[in-house]
């Protein structure tokens, strides 16, 4: 008989939820907030006292601990990220539980316009029963990716309470900064000393991920004249004129996240800070080949250069810089750890479903950086936004199959 984890998973993501570890990428620390500590230092805490291992909070960002082997086997990992998405508000999050939803629109009491409808979010109308934890509609909820970590602590209790499940060496890390492409330092592989792992942060039930965007940052600054603008005349150069007419030449239709899907890149101006006689532009590129990444990065350039070229008084600049790798590049060359989670998904009567992320994870830098990491599900939804849910049950059977990989890696 399967353990039942629902009680146990809620009390966790509403605990966790509740502590605000939003990341900055314009921060230069790391991890990049102080506030991303406030949950570390309880995960910590946690696994000290639920028996674990080696535990440690590196200072670097990363809580590490390790589940002693009961059977031999590989040594495997199992991550999740502290941090919630900057493009939200996620401060003062107040998550709520809806329990056995009934199949309707849900409302939200801190916004009364905001509507979750299962009649436009498909996912949600095979929910119904199921226990729900929303956020209360001012801020998102964080399950992405406090689901991956109240699962990975559900099942390391488990394990650590129930010595007679055979399994190998667990390694658990918890990361700092995955939202803005910095939670795996150039530490992490030697430090969690695993053969492979698995990143729980994936969507609905079923999907296990082994394809993710190709990623590049970008930055263009222009800088232009400034003068009194009562006295501009064949003098001012705007710098906010050009930087619009940067965003404009892009294309639009073609080429922004809203209009692709499927296997799509695109490029994405993220923010746009500064005044008239400075702008900075920072964009994300995003294509599942390294050429189309590439292809990309040399648009943008050509259109900063023709931008230049109307106006010389001016100086435009455009820095690319590589933010991660698909990691289907180096999975494919040894599928074991995707087809032993496939295995894994099976034994629980699951469909395994493999999509390609249209997104990264930590295991797109890990897999790169040589320890192959896939992504598993947890059942959030909508996430980075205020719609954000996920299903408790959902969660309960991502940490069902946590316990039936360590399982069947044991097996052989």
């Amino acid at each position: 008989m399967q353990a039942d984890f629902n009680q146990e998973l809620e009390d966790r993501l509403v605990r966790y939820a509740a502590i605000d570890s939003q990341s900055d990428a314009d921060s230069p620390t790391a991890p990049s907030t102080e506030r991303q500590f406030d949950i570390l230092r309880v995960l910590q805490t946690e696994l000290q006292d639920m028996g674990a291992k080696d535990v440690e909070l590196t200072d670097y960002g990363v809580v590490l601990a390790t589940i002693p082997g009961t059977a031999p086997g590989p040594v495997m990992g199992f991550l999740a990220h502290v941090d919630t998405a900057p493009q939200f508000n996620a401060t003062g999050v107040k998550p709520r539980v809806i329990k056995g939803y009934n199949g309707g629109d849900i409302s939200f009491p801190d916004d009364p316009s905001l509507v979750l409808s299962p009649s436009e979010y498909p996912y949600l109308a095979g929910k119904v029963g199921h226990d729900l934890i929303t956020a209360s509609g001012t801020t998102l909820l964080g399950a992405d990716d406090k689901a991956g970590v109240a699962i990975i602590m559900t099942a390391a209790r488990h394990m650590l309470d129930n010595p007679d499940i055979k399994h190998g060496d667990i390694r658990i890390a918890f990361t700092p900064d995955e939202e803005i492409g910095r939670g795996v330092g150039a530490q992490l592989p030697k430090d969690l000393g695993v053969d492979f792992a698995y990143t729980f942060d994936g969507g609905a039930v079923g999907e296990i991920e082994y394809e993710s965007f190709s990623a590049d940052g970008a930055e263009v600054l222009i800088s232009g004249v400034s003068i009194h603008p009562g006295y501009a005349k064949d003098k001012m150069v705007n710098a906010i004129h050009l930087a619009a007419k940067i965003i404009q030449t892009l294309p639009q239709s073609t080429m922004v996240p809203e209009l692709t899907d499927g296997t799509e890149g695109f490029i994405h101006a993220t923010d746009m800070i500064g005044g008239s006689s400075e702008m900075r532009i920072k964009f994300i590129l995003r294509d599942f080949e390294l050429d189309g990444l590439e292809a990309k990065g040399n648009l943008l350039r050509q259109v900063c250069a023709a931008v230049q070229a109307t106006e010389p008084r001016a100086t435009i600049t455009c820095n690319i810089t590589p933010q991660y790798r698909n990691m289907r590049y180096w999975l494919e060359k040894d599928m074991t750890p995707v087809d032993l989670a496939r295995d894994a998904s099976r034994a629980l009567g699951i469909d395994p479903v493999s999509v390609p992320i249209r997104g990264g994870t930590d295991g797109s830098r890990l897999t790169e950086m040589g320890v192959p990491t896939p992504n598993l599900f947890t059942g959030m939804q909508n996430i980075h936004g205020p719609l954000e849910y996920v299903s408790v049950q959902d969660m309960a059977v991502a940490t069902q199959l946590c316990l039936t990989l360590s399982t069947l890696a044991a097996k052989g």
